[in-house]
């Protein structure tokens, strides 16, 4: 099993920044692709990002492409979502998610294992 635990979120003004921190237990984190997903107040959750294990592919929503960044250190079990150039349209509660899998890289249900997830608000 693999727990995740998001943290970094907070309340910031558009055109800020946040790093959101997904911290992962479990020795077999290393090896699974790591997802950023996103739900905004009456909107289904949304895919935003996604790295896979050696850190060799990471992908994006058009919507985040060139102001968000996902990265991470497998020597400490985290992965990270830099989120510059904030605006209030990616207020939202953002969720971690990780899979073994290949494929189904946007589509929530093929992630096992998801934490509960951190709230970003921007302001106008």
């Amino acid at each position: 099993q693999v727990q995740l635990v998001e943290s970094g979120g907070g309340l910031v003004q558009a055109g800020g920044s946040l790093r959101l921190s997904c911290a992962a237990s479990g020795r077999t984190f290393s090896r699974l692709s790591v997802g950023w997903f996103r739900q905004a107040p009456g909107k289904e959750r949304e895919f935003v990002s996604n790295i896979d294990w050696r850190a060799d592919s990471a992908l994006y929503d058009d919507s985040v492409k060139g102001r968000f960044t996902i990265s991470r250190d497998n020597a400490k079990n985290t992965v990270y979502l830099q989120m510059n150039s904030l605006k209030p349209e990616d207020t939202a509660v953002y969720y971690c998610a990780a899979k073994g899998g290949p494929g189904g890289i946007y589509t929530e249900t093929t992630y096992d294992f998801w934490g509960q997830g951190t709230q970003v608000t921007v302001s106008s």
